[in-house]
């Protein structure tokens, strides 16, 4: 058996690191129209935790957990119009390899990392999916699985999961070439870059991050690196103690690696999808990995700035497996999550000063370690040591330092070709602000038809109408885009974008007072409806929302030009809104006359065979509903923790067990 990472010869000659363009070709499916409504409700993230929960938590975690939490996902919008009936897609990739490895990156997939292939050994090291499938993770919806995913932003998944980045060739440190991600963050507003290379020879992928504050004030901010291998592993860090998450909105130390009577460094030894947050002692080395029976697998390591490690696992019951079968592909095997980051946990946000940046250095390879001590269960610390030492053979934590200060003056370099292209908004930024960003750029030629309006009001003080009739698009809401929509002329769409600004900003009076002046002149009523709708709903006004939701309906249904996407996805929004809204006040006869204009195929839509069955049952019709549930039906867009499956099959076969095809529960008595 051979120990340690496989490690050859360095070769002499000069660099052979490669960077090209390739297709990756798999079965998938679209991600469809963007949800043309503001996020205007509350963010829906599973991962919180109640007040009580924080008594007696170390100080500095107490603080990061309240500090600057995210509410709301805008300016962004939600990506909920993919589905689930998959056929071959192409995806846009970028391959870097050596002569040891070869790493798959997807630049319009938020920069993922979607295969890391060694090949000595022949090995995947990271779990690579063999399909494409969205599902609603991601602070905005769309997200998916496996490779490794960089998130940044707030407690989540990034809203770039399914976003393109920047991408361009640069030189790195050791004169091989490396390839670098870039864009602007837009939940904190903050700019940031993922350099990725192979230096010659070598069996490990370096990956330099950095993270700036342009601003005046400081910001919060949220990085995890998320690593999907394979979930027939041991995961191994160096930590006695945890802590736990479990869904439960409670935060607890537990020993590692036995806790609750199992060994939960094993992903299938829980039975609900949990999450681990290692407690790495201050000064040890930072690492992570995840080895099979044979002792081999994926090792991570960094600088000692990314000091968080987590496994996340979604366990051996009924729920996580279905889940398993969700994102993936049933019989493919299953996968768990290990990760690194700046806090201690993902419910902390980091306090990153004005005009001030966060670098370091990650490096992710093969590992090979003896398997006797690696899964010898009664000495933990044999196991830790035995990769530790191997990680040390392998990869000098000394070596990870060096090629952090190495790559740090390369940070700046500028980006020679360009391989992809990312978004707009951060060059709109620059271009309100007149800054520049070294080793980035933000070209103005990035800006495209979202960024036009927004562009307009920077330079001439007053928001364009539209010359056609059509939802409205997306709404800036940082201080600064506010401030210029209020002394701007009060025409309806400027009044429609104010008040959304200033429902974020927690100004919600004013915000109503925007929406009832834009009425008075608009040509379009019901994108103000809707959100006239949405605030008195928030007031406990739910008959008076309702009754908002069926007007700001009716006019959709009045001024549709066509059969088009965005008014298809106008009309789903909005009609998925209004019929729960009627329902809530007993309107059974009005959501069903809604239901009954959204366009056909919209209704044949899991989410919409979902409120098929409810209006059954608000009608009585329990057989009906019963109906709807043995016909089949796939909510693509059900989200993280959601119960909703088991708590309507409860009210539709009392006492009969939840069919497996909708039991996605993910904790205790869920």
């Amino acid at each position: 058996m051979v120990i340690g990472a496989v490690r050859a010869p360095r070769r002499r000659e000069a660099a052979v690191t490669d960077i090209r363009r390739e297709a990756l070709t798999l079965p998938g499916v679209a991600l469809g129209p963007t949800n043309p409504l503001p996020p205007l409700h509350p963010l829906d993230e599973a991962h919180r935790i109640d007040e009580r929960s924080r008594e007696g938590l170390p100080l500095d975690m107490a603080r990061q957990l309240g500090y600057r939490p995210l509410t709301s996902v805008l300016p962004e919008r939600i990506r909920d119009g993919y589905g689930r009936d998959r056929s071959p897609v192409s995806l846009d990739a970028i391959v870097i390899e050596n002569d040891r490895l070869r790493a798959t990156v997807l630049p319009g997939l938020g920069g993922r990392v979607a295969s890391l292939w060694h090949k000595p050994t022949g090995r995947e090291l990271l779990y690579r999916n063999p399909v494409f499938q969205p599902a609603d993770f991601a602070l905005n919806g769309a997200w998916f699985s496996g490779g490794i995913e960089w998130n940044i932003g707030a407690t989540g998944h990034t809203t770039l999961s399914c976003a393109p980045l920047h991408a361009a060739r640069v030189e790195a440190p050791d004169g091989t070439a490396m390839l670098r991600l870039w864009e602007w963050e837009r939940l904190r507003d903050l700019p940031f870059q993922v350099d990725l290379w192979l230096p010659d020879g070598s069996d490990f992928l370096y990956v330099g991050v950095r993270i700036r504050n342009p601003h005046e004030k400081p910001a919060p901010v949220y990085w995890w690196s998320n690593i999907a291998v394979p979930e027939e592993r041991r995961v191994l860090a160096p930590a006695e103690e945890a802590w736990h998450f479990g869904y439960t909105r409670s935060l607890s130390r537990v020993p590692v690696p036995v806790s609750a009577g199992a060994d939960r460094t094993y992903p299938l030894n829980s039975e609900y999808p949990a999450d681990w947050f290692y407690e790495v002692e201050d000064g040890r080395r930072r690492w992570i990995a995840a080895l099979d029976d044979s002792g081999h697998g994926l090792v991570q390591t960094s600088t000692d700035l990314l000091r968080g490690r987590k496994l996340f696992v979604w366990g051996s019951g009924s729920g996580g497996r279905r889940w398993q079968e969700w994102l993936t592909e049933p019989g493919t095997g299953g996968y768990c999550e290990i990760q690194a980051g700046l806090a201690r946990t993902q419910l902390e946000h980091v306090r990153l000063e004005a005009e001030g940046e966060f670098s370091w250095l990650e490096a992710y390879g093969p590992l090979a370690a003896d398997p006797a001590p690696v899964h010898d269960a009664g000495d933990w610390g044999a196991a830790v040591g035995e990769v530790e030492r191997r990680l040390g053979e392998a990869l000098p934590r000394a070596d990870v330092d060096a090629a952090y200060a190495a790559w740090l003056p390369f940070a700046d370099a500028e980006p020679g070709e360009r391989l992809a292209v990312g978004s707009g908004w951060g060059a709109l930024e620059l271009l309100r602000t007149g800054g520049k960003l070294a080793g980035t750029p933000l070209d103005e030629s990035t800006l495209g038809a979202a960024q036009e309006p927004w562009r307009e009001l920077l330079e001439t003080g007053a928001f364009p109408e539209p010359r056609r009739v059509g939802p409205p698009g997306p709404t800036l809401v940082a201080p600064e885009w506010r401030d210029m929509l209020e002394t701007a002329p009060a025409r309806p769409l400027s009044e429609y974008h104010l008040g959304v600004a200033q429902w974020h900003a927690g100004d919600r009076a004013q915000a109503v007072r925007s929406w009832e002046r834009g009425l008075e002149l608009a040509p379009s009523l019901w994108p103000l409806l809707r959100c006239l709708a949405v605030a008195d709903a928030a007031e406990g006004f739910a008959e008076r929302a309702a009754d908002r939701y069926a007007e700001a309906f009716d006019d959709l249904c009045a001024e549709r030009r066509d059969g088009g996407e965005a008014w298809v996805a106008a009309s789903a929004a909005l009609g998925r809104e209004a019929i729960s809204a009627l329902l809530s006040v007993g309107r059974v006869r009005g959501a069903r006359e809604v239901w009954e204009r959204v366009h056909p195929e919209t209704r044949e839509r899991g989410r919409f065979r979902l409120l098929e069955a409810e209006l059954s049952l608000a009608e009585g019709d329990v057989p009906g509903a019963r109906a709807v549930f043995e016909a089949g039906f796939e909510v693509a867009d059900l989200r993280e923790g959601a119960e909703v499956l088991a708590e309507l099959w409860s009210r539709v076969a009392p006492g009969e067990p939840l069919p497996p095809a909708y039991d996605f529960r993910m904790r205790p008595g869920a």
